[in-house]
């Protein structure tokens, strides 16, 4: 490794107490891996203290439920028909996979050469000038956990009112109140974190059964939708737009929908923070991300067409719908049978009920993972792993209780509770960009010289890179505007300032006692290895 600048040498003082970087005997590391993730390990100054469970066919089932794109596709209808009708749905959707395809193999690259559960945070440690690497490694992993520790409850209460569109549709004097939203999100939630707490070691095992349903429950919708659903002509279906809510362009209005198929697709780095529970991490994860990308993608702008094809000439009457689920009602209508609406609706209800395990198991990874390197307040309680299940099992229980307390807000207002969820994306996608942006100036400052890994984008990396970063700045900027224009107060989107509060909170912990204990880790990496 290079460009530590005037830092010590990673191969001096690598072993001290006061950061807990002793490492186990390499006999007893390998027992929790591979001979290549001892070595990994031992690069990147680390530790052992989880069990690497997962191999490339559990993380691959890991990460393709936890992203669950093709039921995202159907929720995020309701943010995408208003704002550029079923042409610009279909159109966003495939450009959105296009690039977060480009994000997601630029952070494969960057797994590869360092797979840990630090994540974004480590990458721009490792990659980012010397002077910057301190303070810009730990506001992107302050971003990081933020935007992992709001996809608990954005998880959770997408899983929910899924149940009340169940229930709506089942009852038809049902009447949604905000409080119903509140009790099942803390219902997903604490069944998820009781799974990670207690069944932790049977997760790979259920993420290939559930995986299975889930690609099965697939081809169930995309079949009833073509078999069912009206036969909109494609040279309608492809080629209308709308500007439901009065952007005044039905361009800007379809660039304002891109913020529904991103966030469907949002979470390329789920599985790096699981990089030190999973067999040959180096090799495996890159792999991983890009196999399950491509089988999300494509399930996602499968399902997106399938479902506005289905929508003939009722637009106005699907936008309307006392289910609060557009997709349900495009449902009810295309099979003309409330029954087997209700069965495709509990199908998507099973299939959240098990994504929401995952994002309990990453956001206490990233969370963990911060904390061993002393970036956030309470760091000693939440570095700790239970040596039982060999589970940051303290990071677990803290993700629980600010998921409960988010949740609550529906309670008083769900505007307010989807302001605070729409940090979820603005966070990931800031701590995306500006770890891209880092591998990007090393890439070009090293000429291309980058340090070893086992994946590789070659000649290619440098134009992947940019175009990664001009899909990213541009998502950033719609990920900001309000769902409508001239919104009142009620209807602003708050995401930007709550962001900005609490990163001026993080560098307000950063100088009172942060900067004396935050070292980032590229500090503590061996340049011999």
């Amino acid at each position: 490794m290079d460009d530590y600048g005037d830092k010590k040498s990673p191969g001096d003082a690598v072993i001290q107490a006061d950061h807990n970087r002793d490492f186990a005997p390499e006999s007893e590391v390998t027992r929790h891996g591979q001979e290549h993730d001892a070595r990994d390990m031992r690069r990147l100054g680390r530790k052992q203290e989880v069990k690497r469970r997962f191999r490339f066919f559990s993380i691959v089932g890991y990460m393709v439920i936890l992203a669950s794109t093709w039921e995202g596709a159907l929720v995020s209808t309701i943010f995408s028909l208003p704002n550029g009708g079923t042409a610009g749905t279909i159109w966003m959707t495939l450009i959105a996979s296009l690039g977060m395809l480009t994000s997601t193999l630029s952070m494969a690259e960057m797994a590869s050469i360092s797979p840990t559960a630090g994540g974004q945070y480590h990458w721009v440690s490792e990659f980012a000038p010397p002077k910057l690497q301190k303070p810009l490694s730990y506001a992107v992993g302050w971003m990081a956990a933020l935007g992992w520790q709001t996809a608990m409850p954005a998880v959770a209460y997408t899983a929910a009112i899924q149940v009340i569109a169940l229930i709506a549709t089942v009852d038809a004097d049902y009447v949604i109140q905000g409080w119903h939203g509140a009790l099942l999100t803390i219902a997903f939630v604490t069944f998820a974190i009781l799974f990670n707490m207690f069944a932790i070691n049977k997760l790979p095992l259920i993420e290939g059964l559930v995986v299975i349903i889930h690609l099965f429950g697939f081809f169930a919708f995309v079949v009833v939708l073509w078999v069912t659903g009206p036969r909109t002509p494609g040279s309608v279906t492809f080629t209308t737009f709308a500007d439901e809510y009065g952007w005044g362009s039905p361009g800007l209005a379809m660039l304002v929908s891109i913020v529904g198929p991103a966030a469907a697709l949002i979470g390329a780095d789920a599985a790096v923070h699981l990089a030190e529970e999973l067999q040959d991490a180096s090799y495996v994860l890159p792999r991983a991300m890009i196999t399950s990308a491509l089988i999300n993608y494509a399930t996602a702008f499968v399902t997106v067409i399938s479902l506005v094809s289905a929508i003939g000439p009722n637009l106005e009457e699907v936008l309307a719908t006392s289910t609060g689920q557009p997709w349900v009602e495009i449902v009810r209508l295309a099979t003309g049978s409330q029954t087997a609406t209700i069965v495709l609706v509990v199908l998507v209800c099973f299939q959240y009920t098990f994504t929401s395990i995952n994002p309990v198991t990453t956001s206490s990874r990233q969370l963990w993972a911060l904390a061993r390197d002393k970036g956030i307040p309470f760091h000693h309680f939440l570095s700790k792993v239970d040596s039982r299940n060999n589970v940051p099992q303290n990071a677990v229980i803290v993700t629980l209780c600010t998921t409960i307390i988010v949740s609550l807000i529906i309670i008083g207002s769900s505007i307010a509770f989807n302001i605070i969820l729409s940090i979820c994306n603005v966070s990931l996608i800031a701590s995306y960009l500006i770890c891209i942006a880092t591998f990007l100036a090393k890439r070009v400052r090293s000429k291309g010289d980058l340090p070893a890994r086992k994946f590789s984008l070659g000649r290619f990396g440098l134009p992947l890179n940019i175009a990664a970063l001009a899909w990213l700045s541009l998502l950033l900027v719609f990920l900001l505007f309000p769902a409508a224009p001239h919104p009142e107060p009620a209807g602003m989107n708050w995401a930007c300032l709550m962001f900005g509060v609490v990163i001026l909170f993080a560098f307000g912990w950063y100088a009172v006692r942060a900067r004396h204990e935050y070292d980032g880790p590229v500090e503590y990496m061996r340049e011999d290895m």
